[in-house]
């Protein structure tokens, strides 16, 4: 069932539970997509599906270019699923700005608008790379604070950062800055992480002086100054006994003050078993605490990285929240900026300790059963087209000789005319999904291949205009390219002048 834009416009203002899904693949999405659009590339659609749209019930958009009709590919997968309220989106992405509505370039759009809405209305305070420079030149007393995940802080940094993410520094920043007079700077790679995670510390009430980095790594790097790189200074261990119980008075006061609500286990429990609404459950603890030990059926999402791209995690408007952590600060301080970023986010009352004396599960991801592929080898490709499905920058490194790079959208026309098809793919998920598409094309054997040792570079195939996975905005910003470190940074300061009422009716700032 196709619906067109301004129908679409009229059930994004109601705020009943909805989800729009766009199933191009990245670089397609990342140049232009929907304000709310959730990026579920038909690669992966039925793979993740269920994780960002739990609930067969929910209605569902499909989005694509209007042209390629993936999204009704996509529809026809989803009703094979069992969701019942499957439309697509009339004439896609073209249709929507024909009907005078803006195209948003970037991902994780509506965080990365959040933020600087924050700044606008917190007046969250900042430095420019030159005067953080300048105090270190002259040895002030000032920490500065990665706020990104490990994995980025691990790449390059600001000289003498500590990581400690943003989901992390309400409970950690005390050992790392216990003098109160010390001046605590957040940085991230951009904007975003550097306003939350200052006004994150602010919010919280700590006693130093706080201030973001404005444009982070990127502004370090454009005003001349050399990043660090291979870092590992780290957040040091969670507080225990007074010092844990003072943060957590603190959280529970700031979180009375910015209206976050937290729900007791048993009430968790029926939302959680209540098929009439959508209820996510996010852990949000580091990945080693997860690790070792989490609530049933519970999503492993760091704090703040889920504030940072909620639209990774919630593919569904209008859906509950409930965070969980073992402390009591990280999700309360989490839950306060999903609530103003528009999302019905709670915590709960007693965290995981609560969770486990009550048994609280929720229910685990309906995952699809595939046909097993045969895994093949080079020696069995006689009278056999070879796809390969792994992403073009992987492809362009090496692959086997015989092997044309592919995606699932084209895998149909890419093999056309073959009976035999081998499929390479780093996850067999992927390679069974393609699989679907070309059995019911036709194809008679659809195989899987193992990797060869023989592998050939092919440094300009595909060529940029077919490489769909791969987003170009902006894709040399931490490469040293000053043009598109400025673009971004443009990018990022331009998003609030982009907004209609009901995408800025998206956010309530407490």
């Amino acid at each position: 069932m196709s619906v067109t834009a301004h129908t679409l416009k009229s059930w994004l203002r109601d705020r009943r539970e909805l989800a729009v899904l766009d199933v191009r693949e990245a670089g397609r999405f990342g140049e232009a997509h929907l304000f709310h659009a959730i990026a579920l590339p038909y690669s992966r659609f039925e793979l993740d599906l269920p994780r960002l749209v739990p609930r067969l019930h929910v209605p569902l958009v499909l989005v694509d270019d209007g042209v390629s009709g993936v999204a009704e590919r996509a529809a026809q997968r989803a009703l094979d699923l069992g969701y019942k309220a499957v439309h697509v989106l009339e004439n896609g992405t073209a249709g929507w700005q024909a009907a005078g509505y803006t195209l948003y370039a970037g991902v994780n759009v509506p965080s990365k608008t959040f933020g600087e809405l924050v700044e606008h209305a917190c007046h969250t305070p900042r430095i420019s790379a030159e005067e953080l420079h300048a105090m270190r030149v002259r040895k002030e007393n000032v920490v500065v604070v990665d706020g990104r995940p490990w994995s980025e802080y691990t790449k390059f940094n600001i000289p003498d950062g500590v990581c400690c993410p943003n989901g992390e520094l309400a409970l950690r920043i005390g050992e790392i800055a216990p003098d109160p007079n010390t001046r605590v700077v957040v940085n991230c790679a951009g904007r975003t992480r550097s306003i939350i995670g200052a006004q994150t510390l602010i919010n919280f009430g700590v006693p130093n002086p706080v201030v973001a980095l404005e444009n982070g790594t990127q502004g370090w790097f454009l005003a001349g100054f050399t990043v660090e790189r291979g870092a590992q200074r780290r957040y040091p261990a969670v507080p225990e006994g007074a010092v844990l119980q003072n943060l957590r008075t603190r959280a529970e006061a700031a979180a009375q003050r910015l209206h976050v609500p937290f729900v007791e286990v048993a009430t968790a429990q029926t939302w959680l078993n209540d098929d009439s609404r959508t209820c996510y459950l996010f852990d949000v603890r580091t990945a080693e605490e997860f690790a070792t030990g989490h609530v049933s059926g519970a999503v492993h999402a760091p704090g703040g990285q889920l504030v940072q791209a909620t639209d990774q995690w919630v593919g569904v408007r209008g859906a509950r929240l409930i965070l969980v952590d073992s402390e009591g600060v990280r999700a309360p301080m989490m839950a306060a900026w999903l609530r103003q970023l528009g999302h019905d986010a709670h915590v709960l009352r007693g965290g995981l300790d609560a969770a486990r004396a009550a048994n609280l599960h929720a229910a685990s991801v309906r995952l699809p059963r595939f046909s097993a592929l045969e895994l093949v080898t080079t020696q069995d490709l006689v009278n056999t087209c070879v796809l390969d499905l792994r992403s073009s920058a992987a492809y362009r490194l090496g692959h086997h000789p015989q092997a044309r790079w592919s995606i699932r959208s084209r895998v149909v026309a890419d093999a056309q005319g073959a009976h035999r098809v081998a499929l390479v793919a780093d996850e067999l998920g992927v390679a069974q999904l393609a699989a679907i598409d070309l059995i019911q094309a036709g194809v008679r054997e659809v195989l899987h291949l193992a990797q060869p040792d023989n592998q050939v570079a092919t440094p300009m195939q595909p060529p940029d205009a077919e490489r769909e996975d791969f987003l170009f905005f902006t894709a040399r910003r931490h490469e040293g390219d000053r043009a598109d470190a400025e673009k971004y940074l443009s990018w990022e300061t331009g998003l609030l002048a982009q907004l209609d009422d009901e995408e800025r009716s998206t956010f309530q700032l407490a």
